[in-house]
């Protein structure tokens, strides 16, 4: 490939990460993943075996997390047109997701998600995907103590989006394949992560699939997956569905529009002032 060539496929990044973006986003991620996981850790004389405990570890997470993408604007300088870049697809992805709600999972914004975060990378993706699920909370009337969990397991999705190989030479049908694939696997795995954060709660369920505190972690697991088959494998396979079909529809012309896009909002070329 010539330096004309690669120049020409080089991806923007509206939002490049910085070693402070890179250890905040993995603090966040480590918190989120304690918090999501304790029930398959917590011991039976532990506080978080406790639904009534539970909560306050709720209303902790939001702030922490807004403060951690705060802090990744901050570290890298968003500027004004990855800031309007984002409020646009924050605001499609918030009014993309009520059209399927109560539909069976059909969630037409993870599709749209998964190829935001491939065209501008993980760092956007992550802001991205938190912001777009604090909006829909808003849009819906969908606050509550599962809305940080969905902000933070959104984020996961569309980063994980920027972080698949190949952003600036794997183009055409194999691109539209991959993202297909990985919004298949991040489809089921935002409803079984999210399943963790309210199956503890839900004792009033036969033993077969509810949470009991103290047991073995082999055997709580094996109850939460069969929690995942019994109630919301029939909400996360359409999701799948639905994501798969429209990126691999929808995906050439998304992603055509996102780049260019990009390409025109110049988010790598350095800005200057000159005097009058």
């Amino acid at each position: 490939m010539s330096g004309h060539e690669a120049r020409a496929t080089r991806q923007a990044r509206a939002i490049r990460l910085g070693w402070r973006s890179v250890t905040a986003l993995a603090l966040i991620s480590a918190i989120g993943v304690a918090a999501f996981g304790w029930p398959l850790l917590a011991g039976s004389a532990s506080g978080l075996a406790h639904s009534q405990d539970a909560p306050w570890l709720f209303a902790a997470l939001l702030p922490l997390l807004l403060a951690v993408v705060m802090a990744t604007i901050a570290d890298t300088g968003l500027d004004a047109k990855a800031v309007a870049m984002l409020g646009v697809l924050a605001a499609a992805g918030a009014a993309l997701r009520p059209l399927g709600a109560g539909t069976a999972g059909i969630e037409p914004m993870f599709f749209l998600m998964v190829l935001s975060g491939r065209v501008l990378g993980p760092g956007f993706g992550f802001v991205l995907g938190s912001l777009s699920m604090f909006a829909s909370a808003l849009l819906t009337g969908g606050v509550g103590p599962w809305m940080p969990f969905q902000m933070l397991a959104m984020g996961w999705v569309t980063m994980g989006a920027g972080l698949l190989p190949g952003p600036d030479r794997l183009r055409g049908r194999r691109e539209l394949v991959m993202l297909a694939a990985y919004g298949a696997v991040a489809s089921v795995g935002y409803g079984t992560v999210m399943n963790l954060q309210g199956w503890p709660f839900i004792g009033s369920l036969v033993s077969g699939v509810s949470f009991v505190p103290g047991d073995p972690p082999a055997d709580n697991l094996s109850r939460f997956l069969a929690y995942c088959l019994a109630t919301s494998l029939g909400w996360d396979l359409p999701r799948a569905l639905v994501t798969v079909v429209a990126s691999l529809t929808l995906g050439p012309t998304v992603l055509k529009a996102l780049r260019r896009a990009t390409r025109r909002a110049a988010f790598d070329a350095p800005t200057t002032f000159e005097d009058a």
